[in-house]
C-alpha cells in the first residue's frame, strides 16, 4: 500500500528520487531516498511506531516537526550500536534498521 503524493504542483519531480530499502521491526519497506522514516512508514500503512511505556498506548507521527517525541525509534543493527532518533527528523537511508523497542529495554 502506497499513500504517497506523487503529483503536486509545488513539489519537485518525485519520479527522479531513487528508492531505498530499510527495515522496521524486522520487516522490510521501500522508501523514497531522503524522506523521513516516519513518513515512509506512514506511506506504507504503518501508523504505530511504538507503544507508550507506562500505559501501553499506540504512538506514531503526531506533530511531524520534532517537538513532541512521539515518533521516537531506535536506529541501529544491534542494541549496543543503537541510537534513539525522532522518526520525523531522520532521513531514511538504504539498509537502515529501525525498531520500536531496543532489545533489553522491554
Amino acid at each position: 500500500m502506497d499513500k504517497r503524493i506523487v503529483n503536486h504542483p509545488v513539489l519537485n519531480d518525485l519520479d527522479e528520487v531513487a528508492d531505498v530499502e530499510f527495515t522496521f521491526n524486522g520487516r522490510t519497506y521501500v522508501a523514497r531516498g531522503g524522506e523521513p522514516v516516519a513518513v515512509a512508514l506512514l506511506a506504507a500503512g504503518v501508523s504505530e511506531l511504538r507503544r507508550s511505556p507506562e500505559r501501553d498506548e499506540s504512538r506514531g507521527l503526531y506533530c511531524g516537526i520534532g517537538h513532541c517525541y512521539e515518533c521516537r525509534l531506535w536506529l541501529g543493527d544491534s542494541p549496543e550500536s543503537s541510537e534513539r532518533v525522532r522518526g520525523c527528523q531522520v532521513s531514511v537511508c538504504d539498509g537502515d534498521v529501525y525498531r520500536s523497542v531496543r532489545e533489553g529495554d522491554e
